[in-house]
């Protein structure tokens, strides 16, 4: 079974929606950019909901002087768009899900392929969180308080997860990888 994992950028007091202004998708630091290839390496298929995927569509295929390889890789990716009203993506290799988010993600993880990669899209992570569909999280910490936002997991989600990676970078931005516990 394809593993699904959630990548997400987030601050220091837990929020991943980006109510100010504290992140820059194509501003990464040098001593950042292996972690972020191999992991995008990793994967064969980006997982969105539809309101990140129209704010991804709007960006990344308009920039011409992309320098990071974003832009050509997110074209070239295949995508699945879990979403109830869009009928047209307007963006190659978009596959679009309709119904229920958590049949539609457990379906995907069978058939054969590398890690699924799941960002932003909160609305999305909740319920596969909830259904146990997460096999890893991937989360870039950001050295700034926002005092309010989304947080990742849904209120009264309990789980027990491993750190299987930690990194520290010269941003102040951190990195921690972490598995569900199998006990």
């Amino acid at each position: 079974m394809r593993p699904l994992v959630i990548t997400q950028n987030m601050t220091v007091d837990g929020s991943i929606e980006m109510l100010d202004d504290w992140f820059d998708p194509s501003g990464a630091p040098p001593d950042q950019h292996e972690i972020l290839q191999r992991d995008s390496a990793a994967c064969d298929a980006l997982l969105l909901g539809r309101q990140t995927f129209e704010d991804f569509r709007g960006y990344w295929p308009a920039q011409t002087d992309d320098t990071t390889g974003i832009t050509n890789e997110l074209n070239s990716l295949e995508k699945y768009v879990v979403t109830s009203t869009m009928t047209d993506p307007a963006w190659q290799h978009t596959t679009l899900l309709p119904g229920d988010p958590v049949a539609a993600v457990r379906a995907l993880k069978e058939r054969t392929g590398a890690e699924i990669s799941l960002t932003g899209s909160i609305q999305l992570c909740h319920p596969l969180i909830a259904a146990g569909l997460v096999d890893e999280y991937r989360l870039w910490t950001y050295p700034y308080v926002q005092g309010r936002g989304r947080r990742l997991f849904p209120n009264g989600h309990p789980e027990r997860l491993e750190l299987r990676e930690h990194h520290a970078f010269s941003s102040g931005v951190t990195y921690a990888c972490w598995t569900r516990r199998k006990d």
